[in-house]
C-alpha cells in the first residue's frame, strides 16, 4: 500500500487540542483525584433516591461509621444543635462507657499507607464533661498501626486539633478510629487525612501524575451532568467551592441516583455519593496550572439535567440573571484584579495573580425542548437556542475576548444536533466571535466509529467542533454504564485511534477533543469505560488512555493532506516546519499484516521512530496487568516503509536530515 502525503491543502492545527475532560462521576473527585482519605468525613452525607422529577434527600450523617469494637456500648448520634460551621451543621456525638471504645470510618475500601510516608491528619472536637484523652488511630484487624494521643478538655469549645503521622510499613484496607482512653461523652467534626505527598496538598499524586503525563492541552471542568444538578437546587454551584474546605457546603451527587428504578427500590448502591467540595474552583485552576493545561470551567444555564428533570428557569423570569452572573463571576474569579470583588476572593485564598483563562464553558449538553411540566401538568419550553444567545450577549459585553464553548447536545445525527448546528451556524454568520466551538457528545459502537472517520469532511468550514465527549462502547465488552474495566478492551481503543484519523485531517473544524469520563474508582463506577482506572492503592491506565497520549503527545502544527489509505487502514499526517518533524498516524483495523510506503511531494526526511499499540481486540489493562496494552518503541528498519501489523495503531516520527 503506498501512503502519500501532501503540503497542498494543509490546515493549522489548533495547539493543545487534545484535552481532559473530567467530572465527578465514578467517585472520581472524593474518594479519588481528591487526595482526602477519609469518607464522610464531616457527618453530612444524605441518602438520595427517588426517579424522575422525584428525588429525596435524607440526611445520614452517620453513614460510613461505626462503633468501636464491634458490638460495644457506644452511643453515636449525629446532631446539629450548636455545630462548629452552620454551612454543614451535623456533628457527631460519641458516648463510651469504657476505655478503649469509640467510632471507626470506613474510608471507602479502606486506608491504604505507603511505607515510610507522612500523613496530615486534623479533626475538631468539643467537650462540656469528658477530661482526658483521645486517640487517634489508623487500625488493621488487631494491630494499631498509627496512633496519636490528644488531651481534650471539658471547656464546651470547639477545638482543632491536628498533627501528622509516620507509617512504618505498607497497609491496605486499614480503618480510621478515634476511641476514648475512657468512659465520657465527646461532639466531634470535620475529620481529614491527607497523605503528605499530595500534589499541591490536594490531589492524589498517582492520578495527577498520569493527566501530566498526557499533556493535555485544556482541562475541562467540573462536568459534565454535574454543572447541571438533578434539580436546579443540587446544580454544581462553583461559589460554595470557595474558602475553608470545612465551610464548603456539602452538596449531593447527582449521579447518586443514575440507574435507580423498581428493580432496586428507586435506590442505586451509590445513595451516598456526594461532593464534599474539597476540590473547588480555586483547586481546579491551580490543578491546570500544574499539569500545563488550559482551563475549561463550565457553568450552568439554569436547566437541570435533561435526562433526570423537567426544571428549568425560564426565560425572561428574574432568576436567570443569578446565572448570567455566576458565569461572569467565574471570569471574574479567574482573571479579576484584587480591586474586583472575586479577584480578592482569589488573592485571598492564596493566587494574587490572574489564572490565565481563555475558554468558558457555557451549558453542559441542553438541546431545544418542551417537557411537561409537573406542577402544571403542561409542556413549556425551555427556549434553550434564546437562552444560549442571552448568556452569550452578556459575557461578551464585559469579556469580548473570552472563547465561549457552546453545545449542539448530547447525540450526532438526530434532528436535535441538526437544529442545534443550524441555529449555531446562523448566529456565527452574523458574529464570527459567537462561540469558539461546539460540543459533541457521541458514545457510540467501534462500528458507528469506523463507518464515520470521515464525518467531518463533510461539515462546512465555518464553525468549529469541540469533541467534548466520546467513546467506544464495545457491544458484549462490559461496557453496561457499571464497573466494568473490561469494557476498555483494545477493540473500543482501536477504533477510537481510526476516528481521531478523521478528526486530526479535519483539525480545522475539529480543534478540541476529549474522552470521557476520566476516572473511574473500581468497585465504585456508574459509568464504563474510562480512561484511568484506580483503587485505593493503585492506578493504572488503559489502552484508550495510550490512544489520546500518543496523540498528545505526537502532533505537527499543519495537518496534511493524505492518500493511499484502503480497506481498514485510516491515516493523518502533521508537520511542524520549525524542527522539521512529521508525524504520520497509521490504525490496520483489519486481521493482516499490511506493508506501506511513504510518499510525499515535499522532503519528510526519514523515518527516525515508531511507537505502537498492538493486541487482541479483547485485550484490556488490569492492576495486575497495567502495561498490557502500551506503547511500545519498534526501530524502523526503512527509511519510508513499515509494516502494520494487524490491529494495530502506530505514530512514526519522520525527520529532515538537516534538522536532525
Amino acid at each position: 500500500m503506498k501512503i502519500e502525503i501532501s503540503e497542498q491543502g494543509k490546515v493549522p492545527v489548533s495547539s493543545g487540542g487534545i484535552g481532559l475532560f473530567f467530572e465527578d462521576l465514578n467517585y472520581a473527585l472524593d474518594g479519588g483525584l481528591y487526595a482526602e482519605m477519609l469518607e464522610n468525613r464531616n457527618f453530612e452525607a444524605k441518602d438520595v433516591h427517588g426517579e424522575w422529577d422525584r428525588y429525596i434527600a435524607e440526611d445520614d450523617g452517620g453513614y460510613a461509621w461505626s462503633p468501636y469494637p464491634a458490638g460495644a456500648d457506644v452511643a453515636l448520634k449525629v446532631k446539629t444543635d450548636r455545630p462548629l460551621f452552620p454551612e454543614n451543621p451535623h456533628y457527631m456525638r460519641v458516648v463510651t462507657s469504657a476505655p478503649g471504645q469509640g467510632v471507626c470510618n470506613k474510608a471507602y475500601d479502606g486506608l491504604f499507607l505507603k511505607k515510610k510516608t507522612d500523613y496530615k491528619v486534623s479533626f475538631y472536637a468539643r467537650s462540656y464533661s469528658y477530661k482526658g484523652k483521645a486517640l487517634v488511630q489508623v487500625r488493621l484487624g488487631g494491630e494499631v498501626l498509627l496512633e496519636k494521643k490528644v488531651k481534650i478538655k471539658p471547656d464546651g469549645q470547639w477545638k482543632k486539633y491536628a498533627f501528622r503521622l509516620k507509617s512504618k510499613k505498607e497497609a491496605d484496607g486499614a480503618s480510621f478510629c478515634f476511641l476514648l482512653a475512657g468512659a465520657g461523652s465527646v461532639h466531634i467534626d470535620c475529620f481529614s487525612m491527607m497523605p503528605e505527598d499530595a500534589v499541591l496538598g490536594v490531589f492524589r499524586r498517582d492520578l495527577v501524575e498520569l493527566m501530566k503525563e498526557m499533556k493535555p492541552g485544556f482541562l475541562r471542568f467540573p462536568g459534565g451532568c454535574v454543572v447541571e444538578g438533578n434539580s436546579l437546587e443540587n446544580r454544581y454551584l462553583w461559589k460554595n467551592s470557595l474558602g475553608a474546605r470545612e465551610r464548603r457546603k456539602f452538596n449531593w451527587n447527582r449521579w447518586a441516583v443514575h440507574a435507580t428504578g423498581p428493580e432496586n427500590n428507586f435506590r442505586s448502591a451509590y445513595s451516598h455519593y456526594g461532593q464534599t467540595l474539597g476540590v473547588g474552583y480555586y483547586e481546579f485552576f491551580r490543578l491546570c496550572e500544574y499539569i500545563g493545561a488550559k482551563p475549561l470551567p463550565v457553568v450552568s444555564v439554569g436547566i437541570a439535567c435533561q435526562y433526570m428533570s423537567t426544571e428549568f428557569v425560564p426565560l425572561g423570569d428574574p432568576a436567570l440573571e443569578t446565572y448570567i452572573q455566576e458565569a461572569l463571576d467565574v471570569v471574574e474569579f479567574a482573571t479579576g484584579g484584587q480591586n474586583t470583588v472575586w479577584g480578592r476572593v482569589r488573592a485571598e485564598m492564596g493566587h494574587p495573580q490572574p489564572f490565565a483563562l481563555e475558554y468558558l464553558g457555557v451549558g453542559n449538553e441542553q438541546w431545544e425542548d418542551s417537557p411537561v411540566q409537573k406542577n402544571t401538568g403542561k409542556p413549556a419550553s425551555n427556549e434553550f437556542y434564546k437562552r444560549f444567545e442571552l448568556f452569550e450577549k452578556r459575557i461578551h459585553e464585559k469579556y469580548p475576548d473570552l472563547k465561549i464553548i457552546g453545545t449542539v447536545g448530547p447525540t450526532v445525527g438526530t434532528k436535535t444536533h441538526a437544529d442545534a448546528w443550524e441555529r449555531t451556524r446562523a448566529n456565527l454568520e452574523k458574529d464570527p466571535d459567537f462561540v469558539y466551538a461546539s460540543d459533541e457528545h457521541f458514545y457510540v459502537s467501534p462500528e458507528w466509529l469506523y463507518g464515520n472517520v470521515n464525518v467531518y469532511d463533510g461539515y462546512p468550514r465555518g464553525a468549529k467542533v469541540y469533541a467534548g465527549e466520546y467513546a467506544a462502547h464495545v457491544p458484549g465488552s462490559g461496557c453496561a454504564l457499571f464497573n466494568a474495566p473490561q469494557a476498555n478492551c483494545w477493540e473500543g481503543a482501536l477504533a477510537e485511534a481510526a476516528f481521531m484519523t478523521g478528526m486530526e485531517r479535519n483539525a480545522d473544524v475539529v480543534v478540541m477533543a476529549s474522552y470521557a469520563p476520566l476516572f473511574g474508582r473500581l468497585g465504585y463506577t456508574q459509568w464504563s469505560p474510562d480512561l484511568i482506572w484506580f483503587d485505593g492503592k493503585r492506578a493504572y491506565a488503559t489502552a484508550n488512555y495510550y490512544v489520546q497520549k500518543l496523540y498528545s503527545l505526537y502532533t505537527g502544527e499543519y495537518s496534511l493532506r493524505v492518500s493511499g489509505a484502503e480497506g481498514k487502514v485510516y491515516v493523518s499526517a502533521t508537520h511542524t516546519e520549525g524542527n522539521g518533524l512529521t508525524y504520520l498516524k497509521l490504525v490496520n483495523a483489519g486481521e493482516e499484516t499490511v506493508e506501506a510506503e511513504i510518499e510525499g511531494d515535499f522532503d519528510f526526511g526519514s523515518m527516525t521512530r515508531i511507537v505502537r499499540l498492538a493486541g487482541e481486540l479483547s485485550d484490556y489493562n488490569t492492576l495486575e496487568e497495567p502495561m498490557k496494552i502500551s506503547p511500545q518503541e519498534i526501530a524502523p528498519t526503512s527509511p519510508s516503509a513499515l509494516s502494520l501489523p494487524p490491529r494495530s495503531f502506530s505514530v512514526v516520527v519522520f525527520m529532515k536530515e538537516t534538522a536532525k
